[in-house]
């Protein structure tokens, strides 16, 4: 079964409310056994849009990683950072 990744690009309005999403969200990640490969560090847009940050996320599967995405403990992470940033999030399945 191929892996499957989270990529997102975030760009945080509210710093103080995003904490509140940094506080939930790594319960979700935990249950469904997510490894952060890259998260926040130097980055250079070499086409299209420029974001403040850019997670990749590994999962075992792309049932794992719709799974956290669409979790309970997830929902409540993302209604906490609803106000607090604008984000792009996309799951792909590896090769």
């Amino acid at each position: 079964m191929a892996r499957a990744y989270w990529i997102a690009h975030v760009t945080v309005t509210d710093p103080e409310a995003y904490v509140g999403y940094q506080a939930v969200a790594p319960a979700a990640f935990q249950k469904y056994g997510a490894k952060f490969l890259a998260r926040g560090g130097e980055a250079e847009a070499l086409e299209g849009e420029s974001w403040q940050r850019h997670v990749v996320i590994e999962f075992d599967s792309l049932e794992a990683a719709r799974a956290c995405y669409h979790s309970a403990e997830y929902e409540k992470a993302r209604a906490l950072r609803q106000n607090a940033c604008v984000a792009s999030i996309t799951i792909v399945e590896g090769m």
